[in-house]
């Protein structure tokens, strides 16, 4: 301990002995350290701590699939004989989303909520606040009904008063009695403010084996029963129920994984490879200060010979130099944090709002153990190297030369990291321009629609307009008769799903005239839009082929509809489906009512990028059908009071008409929210957030990269030219001109550009194959970026060399001769 701390001290009064040179080595460690602690938070936050539940390894995420889907929702009839015969779950638990209105004292209010089964909170292990959880008896049809409301809810609406249990609310115009309040800390798969239990939901959709209204279910493993087990009882489940119901259920499966994994989502790749990015900008940082090190173990050769003679053994002066490297890394470290802080804020800023577990992103003990280990880390590697070279010398040549010559031996070093820092960058350079030609082709993809002067927001129906299906039609009518007439308004309609916002209905379908599949699995499968007549005109879809709804097109005429030109032909390759006819196979004798008749296809229309502009290519479903929404069946049109969007084509800003807009509906009914108003465009900007997230970052990475690699050639080339003075002295001598010395420096520093780039081209052809996920339109090994970027990292690196090299030279060569 002794020794250490004399090392401490003597580094520490050696680097002041140099503040310059120690600032640099520790701003430029800083960065590289407080960038990998910034993205290591968000990964740490995201990917590696455990889910904020009893158990999180036990619990575990189970789905229904079919031949065309890995995983689908649950109909509510299947989830119940799943829940009563498996052997694996000890609570098994099912949900699905119930947006609804708040009615009453107060003003209304548009809330997010869930329908649950009343496991739901046991199998995360989640306690109320006050009150109690759901009980078995209350899950059914016919029971009392009971809520469940979020802290948050409980905040504004009661004032966090205990006596919120067993006060009455009304949502959607029924009345409910709240039982207790669950924390603010469950959030799992989105954030509510009220939970019904899902076995009272009185609707046409939760008494239908076929219909598949969005459940889904977790489960909580019994001890000791493995993932493995528990597919294979729940394959069991579902091969006897395709056997019992082969109409509904018929090649229906069972999936079964980890909660961890169905929560992350797809953001595991994007997250790995910018850790692996800005690790390369902590190398790179590394391989500067080591230069640095070397470059200062030109002055202090003779200082370790003297300690060498003095009977300092090698690993002594190892050691000495080690602290000095390891006090700067930790230094380098503490700043880091500052810096990581800052960066943890602004990525988290920045972040889409659709990455998961946000919350738990920050600066926590992990972390800061983190950094600690980075520091040392890179304290011993960029130290290690410069230490074993410093302490390889001759003794007498040292003590005779005063050190001039003893480091000839450092160059060879000092190329390799200058070269391995150039090859890092590149990787980091060519990562970004993927990424950019990936938002580049991306802003060219044709949407479909018009996104322009498009406003859109969603209207839930107060409780006075939803008492029957013909008042939920005149309603919505009346809705967007009162927005046609705001001034600035061009077109106006009303829809249930919209393009880009995640909301989907699918359906199942078959061509009438056809032989039709005997089971739902063997189907036909389209995305289903209910719309206003005036949709597609108010969208800017193009017409293909054919015509536009119409207000004729109602509840007691013919059922029409609309395809898109990929249905079209998908269905009906040379033929025109203008008049061929369609059914919808979503009703039953058991539910006494669908839309299982003849449809007439009255148009074709352009398709349009319903799941995204970079992901609807490769989305499974694909085909687009538009039904008037007047034509829904009275029974399912009761689930569309709930709320509907409409979307309004403006001759103004957008945005400006928001104030009008509600102050109209407003007007019509106080009991009527409105909520999610947006702009079109804001939809595709959200929609291109998370590319646009990790090109960010990329190129972040990539600069500071190319910044520390072009420090690092210019101080390489600027100290080989300063030890090669007394060369160019006798060179220029004997008649060498300035252009001759200028073509001497730079081709040391092109040499060493050109390995780099070589050496980076070859990295780069293999790491870039695991971006492949987050590109568009680009292959990971595409030429152009690499061609171009590799071109622009040598002009720049070129530059670098330029500099020391117009100094060199401008030496004089009579002072150059007398150099030593």
């Amino acid at each position: 301990m002794g020794n250490l701390f004399q090392d401490l001290k003597y580094a520490l009064r050696m680097l002041m002995k140099n503040p310059g040179f120690a600032l640099v080595a520790v701003i430029t460690l800083a960065l590289g350290i407080g960038a990998n602690s910034a993205i290591f938070s968000v990964v740490n936050g995201v990917l590696l701590q455990p889910l904020p539940f009893k158990d999180p390894g036990r619990l575990m995420v189970v789905a229904e699939s079919t031949p065309q889907f890995s995983r689908m929702s649950f109909s509510y009839p299947n989830f119940t004989d799943f829940h009563d015969q498996n052997r694996s779950f000890e609570t098994f638990a099912a949900f699905n989303w119930q947006d609804c209105n708040l009615t009453g004292s107060g003003s209304s209010e548009h809330i997010h909520g869930k329908r649950v089964s009343a496991e739901f909170f046991t199998v995360f292990g989640i306690a109320p606040v006050v009150g109690r959880n759901f009980e078995s008896q209350e899950d059914r049809k016919g029971a009392a009904p009971v809520a469940m409301i979020s802290e948050g809810l409980w905040d504004r609406r009661f004032g966090r008063s205990p006596g919120a249990v067993g006060k009455a609310i009304t949502l959607d115009g029924n009345g409910y009695t709240v039982v207790g309040v669950v924390p603010a800390k469950f959030l799992y798969n989105g954030p509510a403010d009220v939970y019904t239990l899902l076995g009272q939901w009185d609707s046409i959709m939760a008494r239908s084996r076929e219909s598949h209204p969005g459940i889904g279910a977790v489960g909580r493993l019994k001890p000791g029963v493995t993932l493995a087990q528990a597919q294979s009882d729940m394959s069991a489940i579902a091969a006897r129920l395709a056997q019992a119901y082969p109409k509904d259920d018929l090649n229906h499966g069972a999936f079964v994984g980890p909660l961890a994994q169905q929560v992350v989502g797809d953001v595991r790749p994007a997250l790995m490879v910018l850790l692996g990015a800005v690790g390369f900008v902590l190398l790179i940082a590394c391989a500067n200060v080591a230069n640095l090190l070397l470059a200062r173990a030109t002055s202090r050769q003779r200082e370790m010979a003297i300690r060498a003679a003095l009977g300092a053994r090698r690993s002594r002066v190892i050691r000495q130099l080690l602290t000095e490297s390891v006090l700067l890394s930790i230094t380098g470290g503490v700043l880091g944090l500052i810096v990581a802080t800052w960066g943890t804020q602004a990525i988290v800023a920045a972040i889409p709002g659709g990455l998961p577990r946000m919350e738990n992103i920050g600066i926590d003990g992990w972390v800061l153990a983190f950094t600690l280990v980075v520091s040392l880390f890179t304290g011993v590697i960029f130290g290690l190297m410069p230490a074993l070279q410093i302490s390889r010398f001759d003794l007498q040549t040292t003590l005779r030369e005063g050190g001039r010559g003893a480091t000839a031996g450092h160059h060879w070093l000092r190329a390799v990291l200058v070269v391995s820092e150039i090859a890092a960058s590149l990787v980091l350079l060519i990562g970004a321009g993927l990424m950019l030609k990936t938002m580049a082709q991306l802003n060219r993809v044709d949407p479909g629609f018009e996104i322009h002067n498009l406003l859109t927001f969603s209207v839930g129906l107060s409780p006075a307009n939803r008492t029957s299906a013909d008042k939920i039609r005149a309603a919505y009518r009346n809705l967007v008769d009162q927005v046609q007439n705001l001034p600035g308004a061009q077109a106006v309609a009303v829809a249930s799903d919209l393009p880009l916002t995640g909301d989907d209905s699918e359906i199942p379908l078959y061509v009438s005239g056809r032989p039709r599949p005997t089971s739902q699995s063997d189907m036909i499968w389209a995305l289903l839009y209910p719309t206003g007549p005036n949709y597609l005109r108010a969208m800017g879809i193009p017409l293909l082929k054919g015509r536009y709804f119409t207000n004729q097109d109602n509840k007691d005429s013919q059922g029409v509809v609309v395809i898109d030109e990929v249905m079209a032909q998908g269905l009906f390759p040379g033929e025109d489906p203008i008049g061929k006819s369609v059914g919808i196979a979503i009703s039953s004798p058991a539910m006494g009512v669908g839309l299982d008749k003849p449809l007439e296809i009255v148009g074709v229309v352009r398709h349009v990028n319903h799941w995204g502009l970079g992901s609807d290519a490769s989305a499974k479903i694909r085909y687009q059908l538009y039904l008037p929404f007047v034509q829904i069946p009275d029974p399912f049109m009761a689930e569309l009071g709930t709320g509907m969007n409409l979307v309004v084509r403006t001759t103004v800003n957008p945005l400006s008409m928001e104030k009008g807009v509600r102050a109209a509906i407003a007007q019509m009914d106080s009991n009527q929210p409105v909520y999610d108003v947006k702009t079109m465009q804001q939809f595709v900007t959200d929609s291109l957030a998370d590319r646009r997230f990790s090109m960010l970052l990329l190129g972040i990475f990539a600069a500071l990269a190319l910044l520390l690699a072009s420090v690092g050639i210019y101080g390489v080339i600027s100290y080989s030219a300063s030890q090669r003075t007394h060369e160019i002295g006798i060179r220029m001598a004997l008649g060498a001109g300035r252009a001759d010395v200028l073509r001497l420096v730079v081709g040391q520093g092109l040499t060493l550009v050109l390995a780099g780039i070589g050496l980076g081209l070859a990295a780069a052809f293999g790491l870039t194959r695991l971006m492949a996920s987050m590109l568009y339109g680009v292959q990971p090994t595409d030429l152009v970026t690499f061609a171009g970027v590799s071109l622009l990292l040598a002009m720049l690196a070129l530059l670098a060399s330029y500099i020391p090299a117009r100094r060199a030279s401008k030496v004089d060569p009579m002072v150059a001769l007398r150099y030593e």
